[in-house]
């Protein structure tokens, strides 16, 4: 019951972000374009539900710098002052209400990640394959990219094991209210780190 009801709340919800933001949505997009974060969209193959690849769709933020062999510059160097805010306040994020609507996002689950990381994941670390992806989520809620990588797995892991509509309306209220107040440290918003694979954990706070 909880799986078919969270369905139709993410349908709706995000049929309706849509329309109220679209406005919010095409200004985010024009001031990125004047910023040179052209284009303007970014897809990026990411991992999810039952280990399936789709693309996700995000306002890019970064520029397409390279070095003189051509090679792109590091993460950090081609994150620009506008696309930094956006992260921040998750406005990078407006388009994957697109991604919720096809079904391959909900409004709230694990964040998820590139493909390429898929064979580096311990059993214990899949276990965020076992829900649909989201939007937002229980590591997002309590530190974002300031969080290791294996206290994000973990994060999940817990939020996997413990999901419900309580649990999900707690992380949409936490998630409201970070971005209203601000409260995303830098550190949450710039790039996190590569992937290399790691020892599971028992963190779940």
């Amino acid at each position: 019951m909880y799986e078919a009801t969270k369905r139709l709340f993410d349908l709706t919800a995000a049929a309706a972000g849509l329309v109220v933001l679209a406005p919010l949505l095409a200004l985010v997009a024009g001031a990125a374009a004047l910023g040179g974060l052209r284009p303007v969209l970014f897809r990026q193959q990411r991992t999810g539900y039952r280990e399936q690849p789709f693309f996700v769709l995000k306002l890019r933020t970064m520029t397409q710098r390279r070095d003189a062999a051509g090679q792109l510059l590091p993460d950090a160097e081609r994150l620009t002052g506008l696309g930094r805010l956006l992260r921040r306040l998750s406005l990078d994020e407006l388009p994957q209400l697109w991604n919720v609507l096809r079904g391959e996002l909900s409004l709230v689950g694990p964040r998820p990640f590139i493909h390429e990381y898929l064979p580096l994941y311990s059993a214990e670390q899949k276990q965020r394959f076992r829900v649909r992806p989201g939007i937002t989520g229980w590591a997002q809620v309590h530190g974002r990219n300031a969080r290791s990588w294996d206290e994000k797995f973990a994060l999940d892991n817990w939020y996997v094991a413990h999901r419900g509509w309580a649990l999900d309306l707690r992380i949409l209220l936490l998630t409201l209210t970070h971005l209203l107040g601000h409260r995303h440290s830098p550190e949450a918003a710039a790039p996190a780190p590569r992937f290399t694979g790691s020892a599971p954990t028992n963190l779940l706070a």
